[in-house]
């Protein structure tokens, strides 16, 4: 499931948080990845301390727990902070091939975290910056993405992805992982079509018996296949 989530944050949330990080200190971001992935991670980013990353970490939490469509399709139970990375036109700048871990570590709770899902936050408009695209391999192909600022989008942590070379301008984003209550992501999008339907079909006709029997097979799956 690759979801597309537009105007997560508003312009002037957008304008706040590029403010803050003109001003954050920015470091090597292959310090924080491991093994092999280091080698083809080529960027800066925020430390997760840093009060900026915090700042506009919790802007963006709070955004993600007041989206309707997040809430509903990805049917997150946890989230790690967000973190922010920035990627210079001219450095030769990009994150090449690649699967996310598997596992994260929450800070608070001081629980592990499974990775189902990966997130891109946009903080900066697609004009800004030349190259850059967030290449996403599924098996209905390839997907590049390259969304205004504000705009979120997310995808399976498990898949093959790349952000292409920055050529030009800066690219500034946002990303985290979620545990899903939803493990597999099949059933994950069998769900968010079935959610969708049921929206669609009250829309159009309000009140029909026929939408609440879909409203319950959708609750009945969701008990089968949820892990808390």
């Amino acid at each position: 499931m690759i979801l597309h989530v537009p105007a997560l944050l508003k312009r002037e949330q957008v304008a706040e948080a590029r403010r803050a990080l003109d001003r954050a200190e920015w470091v090597d971001g292959a310090g924080s990845a491991m093994g092999v992935v280091a080698d083809v991670k080529k960027n800066h980013e925020i430390p997760s301390h840093h009060p900026v990353s915090q700042q506009i970490g919790k802007m963006i939490f709070a955004a993600l727990q007041n989206n309707v469509t997040f809430v509903t399709r990805a049917l997150p139970i946890r989230i790690c902070p967000p973190l922010f990375s920035r990627y210079v036109g001219g450095a030769g700048e990009t994150y090449g091939e690649h699967t996310d871990g598997g596992l994260f570590q929450m800070p608070s709770p001081n629980l592990p975290m499974r990775g189902d899902l990966a997130a891109t936050v946009f903080l900066c408009s697609p004009d800004e910056y030349e190259g850059g695209e967030l290449t996403i391999h599924d098996t209905f192909g390839s997907h590049s993405v390259k969304l205004p600022a504000g705009d979120m989008i997310v995808y399976p942590a498990s898949s093959l992805h790349k952000v292409e070379p920055v050529t030009g301008g800066k690219r500034f984003v946002g990303f985290f992982w979620a545990q899903s209550a939803i493990r597999d992501d099949s059933k994950r999008s069998l769900l968010a079509d079935l959610d969708r339907a049921i929206e669609e079909c009250n829309a159009a006709g309000p009140n029909n018996p026929g939408i609440m029997r879909l409203h319950g097979v959708y609750n009945n799956l969701l008990r089968i296949w949820a892990e808390t």
